[in-house]
């Protein structure tokens, strides 16, 4: 009974935020909206976590920072490398003032570390969304993303758990199996296939397929990276927002590392990756 309460949960949870990613697709707005509340989210859940560990954290400063790169890529803020390299040294000034105000020393190092940590991990990876939402076929290639990563999300979830016997890697989560892994990677590269034979005037088959494949791996190396981080934290969920899934973090945890890699991937590989100019 727990087991099908908790499965209707999820599946009702995942229903909402399709609905949510519809409407990023369908608004842009709305879609920098929503990227900024989950970084906000996102970073109070990652700093409640570092916490629990007894580590200090600058925990208003690095909100502020996560929430100010969102916002700085919506409204299409200047980003040159002078930019970009003087809000860099403006935040770490601003750290080191901080540090030095406080009345002790105390993990100094850790303190700043994973501050700094929480916004490029959170803050600055999953900004990418908003960056791939304002290029060219913007929509078409946020749609490829999330349905290849969730894709991938769903099949190793389904297959590990009906299929799964060998552990994957026991000290970061039990859970989670080699063939729930090569499931979910099946599953990624067929939904990059479907994608490709619905859409194939816009997007080349081989790069189709190539993407599905490096998503695949990098959608489970996000989740077991969040997962290896609740673990050194002791905390099963990052956090309980979303019914049957955990936190926020649990449900952005593959899109963190697979929205700047594809984004990175289609800035460099343009010219190929799209086989009508």
């Amino acid at each position: 009974m727990g087991i099908r309460i908790s499965m209707k949960r999820r599946l009702t949870s995942s229903l909402v935020l399709l609905l949510i990613g519809g409407g990023c697709l369908a608004s842009y707005r709305f879609c920098g909206v929503v990227v900024t509340v989950f970084i906000i989210a996102g970073l109070y859940e990652f700093y409640r976590m570092i916490e629990k560990k007894g580590v200090k954290l600058f925990k208003i400063f690095g909100s502020v920072i996560g929430t100010l790169i969102p916002v700085s890529i919506f409204f299409k803020f200047p980003v040159t490398e002078e930019w970009q390299f003087l809000l860099v040294v403006g935040g770490l000034f601003g750290l080191f003032l901080l540090e030095l105000m406080r009345k002790e020393n105390y993990q100094t190092v850790l303190s700043l570390s994973a501050t700094v940590f929480g916004i490029i991990y959170i803050s600055w990876c999953f900004s990418f969304l908003i960056r791939i939402r304002q290029t060219e076929h913007g929509v078409l290639l946020m749609t490829f993303l999330i349905l290849v990563t969730k894709a991938t999300d769903i099949g190793a979830y389904l297959i590990g758990s009906r299929f799964g016997r060998t552990s994957l890697l026991p000290r970061v989560s039990p859970k989670k199996s080699l063939e729930g892994a090569v499931g979910g990677f099946v599953t990624g590269v067929i939904g990059a296939g479907l994608f490709s034979f619905f859409l194939r005037t816009e997007i080349s088959f081989p790069h189709t397929l190539l993407l599905g494949a490096i998503l695949a791996v990098l959608g489970q190396l996000g989740d077991l990276f969040e997962s290896l981080i609740k673990r050194d934290c002791e905390v099963k969920d990052s956090g309980k927002l979303i019914p049957g899934i955990g936190g926020v973090l649990d449900f952005l945890d593959s899109l963190i590392f697979t929205a700047p890699t594809f984004y990175l991937y289609i800035t460099m590989m343009r010219q190929i990756f799209f086989s009508v100019p």
